[in-house]
């Protein structure tokens, strides 16, 4: 019987230089084969309270030998917690117009295979083979004036709501997860990552910190290229390699 190598993986979350508040939150478990990043809903109450409930609530989660009951056990915790942040919290809160609710991006491995699941515009990116592959697709405005209408990616960005999202967890009744299924190759790192660090690097940037072998020097790298330029939103991301 081959034994697989354990994962290796690094995680960080910052501020960034202007919000008062980190809305971010992580996961980091590599020998449960499991990560995740939230992103709480910037200008909501609570959105700190919401991304740090989501990875509590996923780091509680039974070990299961069988990776599609783990799948199945994730993607039932997530619909749990969008009827608990859309109910229970916000009535307590006392103000019925307010929404608690954040991004998730979760990675699962098992063996020779992974899944992300995914609610919101936090990433997961691939990094195979000298390539970078964005995994996860946005759910966001901008995203969706792009497939649906066509929109350059520049005319997307400028709209000025090009930032709202479509999906996410505690903000609608009910909740889209979307699901990427996938075989891991020899060599294959992972990023997941909130909007606050991959708007401030690009494309390059990601695939050259990935690129390095030990995943806290590639965090390293990721925040330092983060953090010279404006930082405006939280900066969180989780870099994962075996």
């Amino acid at each position: 019987m081959q034994i697989a190598r354990p994962w290796r993986s690094a995680a960080r979350t910052d501020a960034g230089k202007v919000r008062p508040r980190n809305e971010d939150a992580f996961l980091d478990c590599p020998q449960q084969g499991l990560w995740a990043v939230a992103d709480g809903m910037g200008g909501h109450q609570g959105g700190d309270i919401a991304s740090q409930l989501i990875v509590a609530s996923l780091a509680e989660l039974p070990a299961q030998e069988d990776f599609d009951e783990r799948l199945k056990g994730i993607r039932q915790c997530l619909h749990w917690l969008n009827r608990r942040l859309g109910q229970e919290l916000t009535v307590t809160d006392g103000r019925h117009d307010s929404i608690m609710g954040s991004t998730v991006v979760t990675l699962v491995v098992e063996g020779n295979r992974a899944a992300c699941i995914w609610a919101g515009d936090s990433r997961c990116y691939m990094w195979r083979g000298q390539r970078l592959y964005q995994l996860s697709k946005d759910h966001s405005l901008q995203q969706q004036l792009i497939d649906e209408q066509q929109m350059s990616v520049e005319d997307a960005r400028a709209h000025p709501s090009a930032h709202a999202l479509t999906r996410a967890v505690g903000a609608s009744e009910q909740l889209a997860l979307e699901v990427l299924e996938l075989q891991i190759h020899p060599g294959d790192a992972f990023l997941l990552c909130s909007d606050g660090l991959y708007n401030e690097l690009g494309s390059d940037a990601l695939g050259s910190a990935l690129s390095l072998t030990a995943p806290h020097v590639a965090l390293e790298r990721l925040f330092d290229g983060a953090l010279r330029g404006s930082a405006r939103d939280n900066l969180t991301a989780v870099v994962i390699r075996q």
